[in-house]
């Protein structure tokens, strides 16, 4: 089977993960329409290229906080991914390494962070935190990401309940027995873990932007808020000493009847005004996806399912391919729209189509 594009690598990983995990990573909330239209936005942007602008010499380089990445993609935080292949989330970080751009660590890993520095040393990560009830277990992952050389941090503000899924509630999801959520052995011992691999009610809801000031004070690394969806939100990231902001609905997964990303964009780019910098995902499937993004102005793209997608395929060299193929899509679309370079892409380039 040709791997032309990346609905190539969801049609097989569709095919050949059991049952019970396909459904865990493609669920969305409700009825997965925010998940939907995630992917359906990018249908009603179009482009106004330009022509005749030498397009013989391209770079697609780009620079996360100051780190210069190969192309503006990177790996989304997504857990389990020993669900979609053996060496889970080290097969991750390598094809990132190799692809040298910027990986994303769950806090929700069946590797632990350990064992993912270890199998990409040097590799550009950042990592990806949710605030647990027992706020000892968040401080002692913090810091130890920090000690592993993690470059970010990563905050995920859209998860004070787990959305309801339906797929996963009608299979009865649970993590298979010799799958464990590797960064937090220990944490819960004798708690009965539900089905995500933790304790009902061990994330903490009461979380509110004054945290941030609490995640300041265990770490140097630069706070990068995910799941940002108004311009007030955004007003109060940067206000709050945020270096980043992920426009995210967490793949529709969360609150479902929410924007999607490439609509909350503009919004979000404009109150920020340059202050910090702004990535989003959700719904990148094409190179030219990633072009629509940058003209918004994103400074980066992240995926999730098409990256797990990727390892289900064939581990570290399938998520590569997935890399190789949004990198390819994203030069050719730069240069067909008459962009020899990533500071040449700009609003200009793009118009939402009449309703």
């Amino acid at each position: 089977m040709a791997m032309v594009c990346l609905s190539d690598f969801e049609a097989y990983a569709k095919k050949y993960l059991p049952k019970i995990a396909w459904d865990f990573f493609a669920a969305g909330a409700d009825e997965c329409s925010t998940r939907d239209e995630n992917i359906l936005a990018y249908k009603r942007i179009h482009f106004r290229p330009r022509m005749l602008r030498d397009v013989s010499v391209m770079d697609t380089r780009t620079k996360l906080l100051g780190t210069e990445i190969s192309f503006p993609v990177g790996i989304a935080p997504t857990g389990f991914h020993q669900l979609a292949w053996p060496d889970g989330e080290k097969s991750t970080a390598r094809a990132a390494n190799a692809m040298n751009t910027c990986y994303i660590a769950s806090t929700y890993s069946t590797c632990t962070l350990e064992e993912i520095s270890a199998a990409a040393p040097g590799g550009f990560r950042w990592f990806q935190l949710y605030i647990h009830r027992n706020r000892a277990v968040s401080q002692q992952l913090v810091q130890r990401a920090e000690a592993l050389g993690f470059q970010g941090l990563v905050l995920t503000a859209d998860l004070p309940y787990t959305g309801k899924r339906r797929d996963d509630v009608r299979n009865g999801f649970r993590l298979p027995p010799h799958m464990k959520l590797k960064n937090l052995e220990g944490a819960f011992e004798g708690d009965d873990c539900s089905e995500y691999g933790l304790p009902p009610n061990s994330l903490d809801p009461s979380v509110t932007w004054n945290d941030i000031y609490w995640l300041q004070s265990l770490t140097r690394l630069p706070i990068i808020i995910k799941g940002i969806l108004t311009k007030e939100d955004a007003e109060l990231a940067v206000r709050h000493g945020a270096q980043g902001i992920i426009v995210s609905n967490h793949g529709g997964r969360q609150l479902d009847g929410g924007p999607a990303t490439i609509d909350a964009l503009s919004e979000v780019v404009e109150a920020v005004q340059g202050r910090i910098e702004v990535y989003l995902d959700g719904g990148i499937r094409k190179g030219s996806d990633v072009l629509k993004a940058l003209a918004l102005g994103a400074k980066c793209v992240f995926i999730g399912r098409p990256a797990l997608w990727g390892l289900a395929y064939k581990g570290e060299e399938g998520l590569q391919d997935v890399l190789k193929i949004l990198h390819d899509e994203f030069r050719l679309s730069m240069a067909l729209a008459g962009c020899a370079s990533v500071s040449e892409i700009g609003r200009h380039l793009v118009q939402f189509s009449k309703l």
